[in-house]
């Protein structure tokens, strides 16, 4: 335990997803060595997070105005919706470089034990953009990107169900299974299993 600011530091970096007590540590001591310029700039960036973010009031994802550069862009294909998780799956698929539609970023998956139903995600907006068209745009297919843990697939089976009253809508998963590069035999009875039912003809 250290004294005072230096030990409130620590405490506070900790909580941070993915830090760990060894690395709060190792990062308020850096902290503690740089240049007070740089801390200015790290506080300034903190300070404009808070301020200055905002979630995009078409796809809910993080943006610095009302709608976000996807959304706004006039070049990205209306009929076509990615539902993903959190805005970080956004910047996952976006680097892919494959995907031309639209996102809706539900804000976390059902989780009944943690207490987040579907009220507690973005289901209901979902529903209102597809049944209002998507600016006047009928929109013809929506992609479940949920994550594929036990919390996703509850989410995506809701979703499938929910979205059932859409006629002619397509409702897509992303496929699953094995990674590029990877061995058979290091792959997890249930990796594999949807690697096998999910193949497709060559």
């Amino acid at each position: 335990m250290y004294e005072g600011p230096v030990q409130d530091l620590i405490d506070e970096l900790g909580k941070l997803p993915g830090v760990g007590p060894k690395s709060a540590q190792r990062i308020a001591f850096h902290l503690l060595s740089v240049e007070p310029p740089e801390i200015d700039r790290l506080q300034g960036a903190l300070q404009k997070v808070r301020d200055g973010v905002q979630f995009c009031i078409v796809c809910g994802t993080v943006s610095d105005k009302e709608m976000c550069r996807i959304c706004s862009d006039p070049r990205r294909d209306r009929t076509m919706i990615c539902v993903v998780e959190e805005p970080k799956d956004v910047q996952a698929v976006e680097r892919t470089r494959e995907f031309r539609g639209r996102y809706h970023v539900l804000g976390g998956a059902l989780d009944p034990l943690s207490g987040i139903g579907p009220d507690q995600l973005r289901i209901r907006e979902l529903l209102a953009r597809i049944g209002n068209q998507d600016d006047g745009v009928d929109v013809s297919e929506v992609i479940i990107a949920t994550d594929p843990n036990t919390e996703g697939e509850a989410t995506a089976t809701y979703l499938v169900r929910m979205l059932r009253v859409f006629p002619g809508l397509s409702v897509t998963r992303l496929a699953s299974g094995l990674p590029m590069g990877g061995d058979l035999e290091f792959a997890d009875e249930l990796t594999l299993g949807r690697a096998l039912s999910g193949r497709r003809a060559m």
